[in-house]
């Protein structure tokens, strides 16, 4: 039996202030336990748990998100999850997770929706002016997990987070913050993908870094000349020591962060372009019929879609690479956002008030796929990539979900929520579970218990685990 070089799970490629992780190949995991025994070494060798988080707010329509009955899940989905087809039998649904009820702060349902959606917990009504909650499920996670990879955890957000409103006197940080590091630290996340692939693939992310230099820094600046440039005789070397399967698993790898590459220079460019016709320092090429160029820090043009795939991939790109193994995504926040690449301009929030008028039930339903569909993208991309003796995905556990049920009542005790992914073999999926018995923060410590984070407590209002998620 010929033998295959052993590499370490760390391998990088390197060049000129850009370190370019690698994705888990065959040939890695053996390399870093020779001398352990077979038990370690296949306990080694098994690609890590990922968890995701992605947010929609405001609720959805019940009867357009809810499975009819558990039986025709597969075959016959509503049309909130019609984009998951192909991809159903690697989700779980459970319909039944409670939200955690809001009194005292009952006129505060959009400052405590997204706030408490990973934290399972209120804020101190002591304190309401300053951030003073719990530490979220994903900052538990990357506390564990964390010193394992480059970024301990990865927060991305569609828009900034920066919402002015008051509810009940509470920090407007409650608003578009769900990742919390200690009780009183919100955590930031970043809305402009070039910097999310500078962090990714940018030198300073290794561990002990004393910071970018002002090589880096510039070379990070320039990365829409290539950053593959700069590795691929690397890449060609390596390629030359692995075994078909990844040397297959390397060129999509690598043809995959190319793309990401060339679509955020898209956006740029166009964007730029936009500043300088608007300036008067180029002529439009634009007729009065084309659509805008988008701008990426407030993505709030025709286009989306495209911004939130774009980051998807970056989310897919951190996790294959294991640069972390924590991601959240804020795909929006409560404070005004619309959807004109559906052909309206009316905001979320103001059509979740529908008092059932069709016209606007319509609409809320139109933003809530299209915010599923972005999910499944994401799902489909870790679906199609190989890895060990399946899928990216199934070394993954996704969620979507909301904060709300219903945008209209503000009510929360049936909370909408997708998982995804089997979480290297403890979930199991293709169900949907239509009478669970759970709130938020037991779903929370089920997610953590399924990807083997030691819990010391439950996470906020949970009381017990969710038996039938597992496998």
């Amino acid at each position: 039996m010929s033998k295959s070089p052993l590499i370490s799970r760390r391998t990088c490629l390197r060049g000129l202030g850009t370190t370019l992780a690698l994705p888990l190949l065959e040939v890695m995991g053996w390399a870093d336990t020779a001398k352990k025994s077979s038990a370690a070494i296949a306990a080694a060798a098994r690609p890590p748990v990922r968890l995701g988080f992605m947010y929609m707010p405001h609720g959805v329509i019940m009867d357009q998100f809810w499975p009819a009955t558990p039986e025709s899940y597969l075959t016959t989905p509503p049309p909130a999850l019609e984009s998951l087809r192909g991809v159903l039998d690697q989700c779980l649904l459970m319909k039944g997770i409670g939200g955690i009820p809001i009194a005292p702060f009952n006129g505060a349902p959009h400052a405590l929706e997204l706030s408490t959606w990973l934290t399972a917990q209120l804020p101190d009504a002591r304190q309401r002016n300053r951030i003073n909650i719990a530490i979220s499920a994903d900052q538990i996670a990357a506390n564990y997990i964390g010193a394992l990879t480059a970024l301990p955890s990865l927060e991305l957000a569609t828009m900034p987070q920066t919402h002015k409103e008051n509810q009940e006197g509470l920090n407007e940080g409650y608003y578009s913050h769900c990742s919390f590091r200690s009780a009183t630290q919100a955590v930031p996340a970043e809305i402009n993908p070039r910097n999310v692939l500078n962090r990714l693939f940018n030198q300073s992310n290794t561990p002990g870094s004393s910071g970018p230099t002002s090589a880096a820094v510039a070379q990070a600046q320039a990365l829409d000349r290539s950053m593959l440039d700069l590795v691929i005789t690397g890449a060609r070397d390596l390629r030359k020591q692995l075994p078909q399967d990844d040397q297959q698993k390397l060129d999509e790898y690598l043809d995959s962060v190319r793309a990401v590459e060339r679509r955020i220079a898209a956006i740029e460019y166009r964007q730029k372009e936009a500043a300088l016709e608007k300036s008067g320092l180029a002529p439009s090429r634009h007729r009065a019929t084309d659509t805008p160029p988008i701008e990426i820090k407030i993505p709030i043009g025709d286009k989306r879609s495209e911004y939130m795939q774009v980051m998807c991939d970056l989310n897919v790109l951190a996790f294959q690479t294991d640069t972390t193994r924590v991601s959240t995504y804020i795909g929006s926040t409560p404070n005004g956002v619309s959807y004109p690449e559906l052909g309206f301009k009316d905001e979320h929030h103001s059509q979740t008030h529908h008092n059932n008028r069709p016209e606007m039930v319509t609409k809320v339903a139109a933003i809530t796929k299209f915010n599923i569909d972005q999910f499944a993208y994401m799902i489909k991309r870790m679906h199609s990539i190989r890895e060990a003796d399946g899928t990216l995905l199934d070394n993954c556990l996704m969620l979507w979900g909301s904060g709300l049920e219903d945008g209209n009542k503000h009510s929360r005790e049936n909370l909408p929520f997708i998982l995804a992914g089997k979480a290297g073999g403890t979930v199991k999926t293709g169900r949907f579970l239509d009478t669970t018995q759970g709130n938020q923060g037991d779903l929370l410590t089920t997610m953590l218990a399924c990807a083997g984070v030691p819990l010391d407590r439950p996470i906020g209002i949970a009381t017990k685990q969710i038996s039938e998620m597992k496998a």
